[in-house]
């Protein structure tokens, strides 16, 4: 399952980043957003969703909501 069909409100870990993408890895990382670490849907939006990761919420759109697993 990915971040497009998680439950706003509810706390999810993320199990696996699936993209070939090396800069798009790095960049997830750098927020602190790799396998392991809980994250949390707070809206779902029309071209993606908003997400707390640690003490930060981001605005990530739908490629990229669907590159990280849970």
């Amino acid at each position: 399952m990915n971040l497009t069909s998680a439950t706003e409100g509810k706390e999810y870990i993320v199990r696996n980043i699936v993209t070939e993408d090396e800069e798009l890895n790095a960049f997830l990382f750098s927020l602190g957003c790799y396998s392991g670490e809980p994250i949390t849907v707070i809206s779902h939006l029309k071209g993606g969703c908003v997400v707390s990761i640690k003490d930060g919420r981001y605005n990530i759109d739908t490629q990229l909501a669907q590159a990280i697993e849970i």
